[in-house]
């Protein structure tokens, strides 16, 4: 079944090279939010290495939007080094998506519209607790307006640089999965309740997303199958809520899981590094919190491959567009499972990070393996300097 990933495949009307997709994981190379050089490296980097679709992680919709101030903003003044960064994946014969988000009530930044972070209820913000923004603001009728028409012009920003693709967060509780997850959104008017209710906004900014982009092209949507949180997001919502945002719009889902600040690594799994994040946090405030909360949000989950494979094998059963494996995706027997299993494309973050030739040596015929020790450690580089694996050793500039 390797064979067939080393195949061509479509999403909307784009054909990608292959079925491989470079998920978004945040790079930590966009200093005030600003475009890099690195940046335009690292995806360049991946295009070079086979990688069909490479996606620009965290790019926040609105300066408001950003869960910190080092998160790319997809602003005008980013719009040059967005084309460049287009221009250097095409010439490397690869496809690039940027990953549009809001992070909603889960915010760290001060000076905010309004002086609090929004989300669907009114709430606290432990992420932001010791640093002057304590407290969540539940979202007003302006908001509701407005947000549909940021991601909109996030959306014509990309397209008009030159990217083949948008994929719109709706997981990991970020603003849109904080109005899905039923443990978030405790609103009674028509923004929450049931499903239809929590759907409202999400399904309002693809309509507002597929308008600006127009029909060819490709909108892919990364959902949580679960929160793994009382109370959250389970699959029998799930399901019709991957089939709504099928009927808006969406051409592909990357089925994911966990909230940020309640669940962070059941999708990841695997090692919790929270000695290193704390040591590469670069204010005191944070370092602080960390010690405090980390210790109880941070449950560890056993590794294992393909470890959303039964998930999302019910997503891609109920579905009628491409749906990409996510998590555990890491040797040549992995990838042959989940194209036996039906799914179209592989969704890859740590093996890739690790084994940048992964695609070129399955290709070779090679039984790859990834190198990946699953210890999460590339999570807190992220914060020091740019995302990279602890393997390859300390980096010179380090």
């Amino acid at each position: 079944m390797n064979a067939v990933a080393l195949q061509p495949g479509r999403i909307g009307g784009v054909t990608l090279r292959n079925r491989f997709i470079k998920t978004a994981t945040f790079e930590g190379m966009t200093p005030a939010g600003r475009v890099t050089d690195r940046l335009i490296e690292h995806h360049a980097a991946m295009a070079r290495h086979q990688v069909a679709l490479t996606t620009v992680a965290y790019a926040a919709v609105h300066r408001d939007g950003r869960t910190f101030e080092d998160q790319l903003l997809l602003d005008h003044e980013n719009a040059a080094g967005l084309a460049r960064l287009a221009a250097a994946v095409h010439a490397e014969g690869g496809k690039v998506s940027a990953q549009l988000g809001h992070c909603g009530g889960f915010s760290r930044n001060q000076g905010l519209t309004g002086g609090k972070p929004m989300g669907p209820s009114a709430a606290w913000n432990t992420y932001g607790l010791l640093l002057g923004v304590p407290r969540v603001r539940a979202m007003t009728a302006v908001d509701f307006d407005e947000i549909p028409r940021q991601y909109a012009a996030a959306a014509a920003l990309v397209r008009d640089a030159g990217f083949d693709a948008v994929e719109i967060h709706c997981g990991h509780g970020y603003l849109l999965s904080q109005f899905l997850s039923p443990a978030i959104n405790r609103r009674r008017d028509e923004w929450g309740g049931d499903v239809a209710g929590r759907l409202r906004l999400p399904l309002a900014v693809v309509d507002a997303v597929r308008a600006v982009v127009g029909p060819g092209f490709p909108i892919l949507a990364k959902l949580n199958t679960r929160d793994d949180v009382p109370g959250g997001l389970e699959m029998f919502e799930t399901i019709p809520i991957a089939r709504a945002l099928v009927a808006a719009g969406v051409d592909a889902l990357v089925p994911s899981g966990g909230l940020v600040n309640k669940s962070p690594w059941y999708l990841m799994r695997g090692g919790v590094p929270l000695k290193a994040m704390i040591r590469a946090e670069h204010k005191w405030a944070q370092r602080w919190a960390l010690r405090l909360f980390g210790p109880m949000v941070m449950k560890r989950y056993a590794y294992r491959q393909n470890f959303f494979l039964d998930d999302a094998k019910r997503l891609l059963e109920a579905v009628d567009v491409p749906v990409a494996l996510l998590g555990g995706v890491d040797s040549a027997a992995a990838v042959g499972q989940a194209m036996e299993a039906g799914f179209e494309f592989v969704a890859m973050g740590r093996a890739l990070l690790a084994d940048p030739d992964f695609i070129s040596r399955l290709a070779s015929g090679e039984a790859v393996v990834s190198r990946c020790t699953h210890c999460n450690a590339c999570v807190a580089e992220m914060d020091r300097g740019g995302v990279r694996c602890v393997l390859d050793g300390v980096p010179e500039s380090a």
